[in-house]
């Protein structure tokens, strides 16, 4: 099975990003290749180096509020996130395509869990189609 591959970015202009570095951290010690794209990303770049990377999905992290318009911006692609989004916003952005929503307070463990379990068959059956032609 190949790895999965997630790019971990901050969209926007919130500066506060130990969040999205406590999850890259605890995604890299599981085995999960991960590229943080670093603060003050605009959604445009943040797909770019999802497309570049042939990464499997994007995570956000986002804690300005921005939230509904920030995670509206990717599609085509897996996408989950976190920060402070209020319940009703969460139901919101499921039913705009966004895989998972974790608030604060949600266990590594747990993120580490959703993230094998969504994306590990997508990226061993990603990989296998890119060997075989």
């Amino acid at each position: 099975m190949s790895s999965i591959r997630v790019v971990i970015a901050k969209p926007g202009l919130d500066g506060h990003d130990r969040g999205a570095k406590v999850v890259a951290r605890a995604l890299r010690d599981a085995g999960v290749e991960v590229i943080y794209t670093g603060l003050h990303q605009t959604p445009e770049q943040i797909v770019a180096a999802a497309l570049q990377e042939d990464a499997d999905a994007i995570g956000l992290s986002v804690l300005s509020g921005a939230h509904m318009t920030q995670f509206r911006r990717a599609s085509d692609i897996v996408v989950f996130g976190g920060g402070i989004i209020p319940d009703a916003d969460i139901a919101e952005l499921e039913q705009m395509g966004v895989a998972k929503i974790f608030t604060p307070g949600a266990a590594t463990t747990a993120i580490v869990d959703w993230v094998r379990a969504t994306l590990g068959q997508r990226a061993s059956s990603g990989h296998e189609e890119k060997t075989a032609g």
